[in-house]
């Protein structure tokens, strides 16, 4: 398996462990709380701290997945995958070093520290994308 398939699905196992995480998170509010399983928001805004921030770690892995598999998936169908291949795991361990700032919290150098590691990701996505646009 290339780097490339591995980085992708270690990206799609890290978005299941987070769902995994986000609902062990709201079990236990439902338990604590009485709150009915089918009534939380999507969202998360009526989750307190660490379940707002799961809820949104989880939909950001949800949003940039897509473009992930398309960018990776379009480099080995094409044959392409050596452009890929070599930022595959550091693109994965941006993403998780992201998520993984945004559990820990919100204050301001967090907000900073999680947009660099976004940013970084952005970057490579954006790099594959245009040399797989002019190979």
């Amino acid at each position: 398996m290339t780097d490339s398939m591995v980085a992708l699905c270690g990206f799609a196992g890290w978005t299941l462990a987070l769902v995994f995480v986000l609902v062990n998170v709201r079990l236990l509010n439902s338990v604590s709380t009485g709150k009915a399983l089918n009534s939380f928001s999507p969202a998360g805004g009526d989750l307190d701290g660490f379940g707002q921030r799961v809820t949104r770690a989880h939909l950001n892995c949800l949003e940039v997945l897509p473009v992930a598999a398309a960018v990776i998936l379009g480099a080995a169908v094409s044959g392409n995958n050596a452009i890929t291949d070599a930022w595959a795991m550091i693109f994965l361990w941006a993403r998780i070093v992201q998520s993984v700032v945004h559990l820990v919290g919100t204050s301001t150098p967090l907000i900073l520290i999680r947009g660099t590691f976004f940013f970084m990701q952005i970057v490579i996505l954006a790099v594959w994308v245009y040399k797989l646009i002019t190979v």
